[in-house]
């Protein structure tokens, strides 16, 4: 009874404490003291796990310190009390950045049935979207690789690296003093260290010299003009009422050894405007930061200010609904070519805030996500390049960091390409009386690529040979020529003469190839027949497949454009003298007018039928000599020098 008694008498004591408790957490959770309220809410919930209240502003807590992550069970114990639609919105953001993508669209389904207002409904939408893109987000840079700079991040934070001039700035809580209440981590603050491109001094990290740090001031995500003379850098959440309580840009210069006084920027335009990641174009005219202003497209947005004539910064303009969501865009990156790299947490990604690139179009702007090598699940952002667009830094807070924000270096490991030399040896030879071929030196040889550009030239030496290196899977021509005998082009591909990339192993590999140019001796007035011209009885027109011979010599005149030849028609004997030449005459015409058809100026052709006065074949008994003996010819009759 004494037991039941003294219980009875601890009640009204344990509610009263409990009451007391609650107060103390909810001014603590107003006044953005959110770790600390975290703490004291966490000892309302030993004693009564379901509180509905508690377990609300321990979500929230976590939330508004940019650790929803860790919000999940607390949400989830607030729906099973009171289903609500801000309840499971934000249990779906916070199983989104835990990578549960289906549990995350059932909350997010969940929410939208709890809803019937526009901006609601619009921003449950905009993750439901994104959650289907997830599967097709494709990785920008497909040979980027990520590491953790290990040597240089502590268990605390570092985070939004800059390179300039041999220098790597970023921020960081180490060697800081004052807790700041929200995250329960010390203060920020800027430090320095020297780099060349992605190799880092880690043993020599020091807070930025010749600029004070302030005490109890987050001070961060700076960013240095290109000639290094100005930073501007994000300062506050300061507990002093003299101080302004949210986030500004501050500007300090290098002057006489060190930086001056930093000065609140009019870019600012509102004390009760955040404003934070500040970043230069490359010509360090224009201003890129994050903002949360009236104009802006709901969380976070991304601005752009031009330098005025006094230096300031100012005409701040909002970079547009193509960048900018209803969720937050941050920590931007101008690169030389004018792409915009930034995070966001607002377009399609893989969980908390994603890297994204913008590219110009003809359209505007198109936001691409870097994709899977570069992103995680948790926050992502911060990118700087040390080398554009091969190496650089980001920060992230992804799991197997050393803790809190890491800094993370990335480069290009793009395989290098295997080699394949195609040699390509070539003879020359001539063709004798007899038909038989014989090896021609002192050759002129000269390559030419498929657009026609002179790519190698040079004499066949005694052997009548030569070595070209040409191109794999490429078409080329190749010319020889020689005085005293016709010119002669042929096509040569190397396409479908070398293996595949995927098939090779070594680093370089040779191909040897050959081929073979055959020349004609060229002599004045020497007859040579074209076989296989023949026409349709009692006709001179061409058909095709005389047309296809007659493409041959078409080729020696192009090839030869210094000579004049004489095309001549001749007839067997088995017709009257007047007939035969009538028909060879039109015969030879029609074969002329052929060539000036394909190109052949006129003034090189001459026609001449011969009848039946310069037979092969006298007294042709068989049909097989009467054809011998009708046949078309060619002759050269000039050589222009």
């Amino acid at each position: 009874m004494k037991r039941i008694a003294l219980f009875l008498v601890l009640i009204p004591i344990l509610l009263a404490s409990c009451t007391s408790m609650y107060q103390k957490g909810q001014n603590q959770f107003q006044s953005g003291e959110y770790q600390v309220a975290i703490n004291t809410f966490s000892k309302i919930l030993e004693k009564e796990p379901e509180n509905k209240q508690a377990n609300f502003y321990v979500a929230e807590s976590y939330r508004l310190s940019n650790r929803i992550e860790e919000s999940k069970a607390y949400y989830e114990k607030v729906a099973a009390e009171e289903e609500t639609y801000e309840t499971y919105f934000r249990l779906g953001q916070s199983l989104k950045s835990q990578g549960e993508y289906e549990q995350a669209e059932e909350a997010f389904e969940k929410a939208k049935g709890l809803t019937l207002d526009d901006k609601n409904l619009q921003l449950v939408e905009l993750e439901l979207a994104n959650l289907k893109k997830i599967g097709d987000i494709q990785n920008y840079w497909e040979f980027m690789q990520l590491e953790n700079y290990k040597l240089l991040n502590t268990s605390l934070a570092e985070y939004s690296p800059v390179v300039n001039d041999g220098y790597l700035y970023f921020t960081s809580n180490r060697q800081s003093s004052g807790i700041y209440a929200s995250t329960g981590t010390p203060y920020l603050k800027m430090f320095r260290t020297r780099a060349e491109g992605i190799k880092v001094d880690v043993q020599n990290v020091q807070q930025l010299p010749e600029f004070r740090n302030e005490d109890n001031l987050n001070q961060g995500s700076m960013a240095v003009s290109p000639d290094g003379n100005t930073l501007i850098y994000a300062r506050g959440n300061s507990t002093s009422v003299k101080d302004l309580p949210d986030v500004h840009l501050f500007v300090s210069y290098f002057r006489g050894g060190g930086y001056t006084q930093p000065i609140w920027m009019p870019v600012n335009e509102d004390e009760f405007y955040t404003n934070t990641t500040p970043a230069f174009s490359p010509d360090g005219n224009e201003l890129y930061f994050s903002s949360l202003r009236p104009d802006g497209k709901g969380g976070l947005d991304l601005y752009k200010a031009t330098k005025l004539a006094n230096g300031d910064f100012g005409n701040a303009v909002n970079m547009g609904n193509q960048i900018n969501t209803p969720g937050n865009e941050m920590f931007p990156y101008v690169a030389p070519d004018g792409k915009i790299f930034f995070a966001s947490d607002g377009h399609a990604g893989f969980g908390k805030m994603d890297l994204f690139v913008a590219e110009r179009t003809e359209k505007g702007w198109e936001v691409k996500n870097l994709g899977s090598n570069i992103n995680s699940v948790a926050d992502d952002f911060g990118i700087f390049f040390s080398k554009y667009p091969t190496e650089g830094f980001l920060s992230s807070n992804r799991e197997g960091g050393l803790g809190d924000d890491d800094i993370y270096f990335f480069e290009d490991k793009t395989p290098k390409p295997k080699i394949v030399n195609v040699f390509l040896n070539v003879t020359t030879k001539e063709k004798k009386d007899d038909g038989t071929e014989v090896l021609l030196p002192q050759t002129r040889v000269v390559l030419y690529d498929g657009a026609n550009k002179n790519v190698g030239g040079d004499f066949s030496n005694q052997n009548g040979r030569l070595r070209f290196t040409l191109a794999p899977n490429a078409n080329f021509s190749i010319i020889a020529s020689k005085s005293g005998y016709f010119s002669k082009s042929i096509t040569y591909t190397t396409v479908g003469k070398t293996p595949r990339p995927e098939d090779l192993i070594q680093e370089v590999t040779n191909i040897t190839l050959d081929t073979t140019v055959v020349l004609d001796a060229l002599i004045l007035e020497r007859s040579i027949v074209l076989e296989n011209i023949y026409y349709d009885l009692d006709k001179a027109d061409i058909r095709p497949d005389a047309a296809l011979e007659l493409d041959k010599l078409v080729k020696i005149l192009k090839d030869n454009p210094s000579i004049r030849i004489e095309l001549s028609s001749h007839a067997d004997a088995r017709a009257t003298d007047e007939y035969n030449d009538a028909l060879t005459q039109r015969r030879a015409e029609s074969a002329v007018a052929y060539l000036v058809s394909q190109g052949i100026d006129a003034s090189r052709l001459v026609a001449k039928g011969y009848g039946k006065r310069q037979l092969i074949i006298e007294n042709a008994q068989t049909e097989e000599e009467h054809q011998t003996n009708r046949r078309t010819e060619f002759k050269v009759i000039e050589i222009k020098e």
